[in-house]
């Protein structure tokens, strides 16, 4: 039992890590507000908020970008809601860099979650998607 306990344990500090170390790729990625409410969402590349599951739009563009923020993926709207990820994340001009990290405006939104997510054009993109 300790060591299936153990186990448990660490798979669940594995989780952690790798979401708070995809957090610092990407502009404001510690802060990426819920589209259901207030609260912010911790696994901004999947669907939970927990970084678990399926990857939405937005993480299945940055991993094919090679998890690496840069001016092609800011400029693009992953999620499709007329907004440009840097416009989401707080990163307008698509200036910031992980390597070279610059003062950023506060998140507008979730680049990988189409917002208002009870608006029919953004439920008609992700009609499985419920808060």
């Amino acid at each position: 039992m300790l060591k299936l306990l153990a186990a448990l344990s660490l798979l669940v500090v594995t989780t952690v890590l790798a979401y708070s170390d995809y957090q610092k790729r990407i502009p404001n990625g510690n802060v990426v507000p819920s589209p259901c409410g207030d609260g912010t969402w911790h696994g901004v590349g999947h669907w939970l908020p927990g970084g678990t599951g399926d990857l939405n739009p937005f993480g299945r563009a940055f991993k094919a970008n090679g998890y690496t923020w840069n001016f092609k993926l800011c400029r693009e709207d992953s999620d499709g809601d007329g907004r440009r990820n840097g416009e989401e994340l707080g990163d307008p001009g698509c200036d910031w860099l992980f390597e070279y990290p610059v003062q950023l405006d506060p998140p507008q939104g979730h680049p990988g979650i189409c917002e208002p997510v009870d608006s029919p054009g953004c439920q008609k993109l992700q009609p499985n998607f419920t808060c």
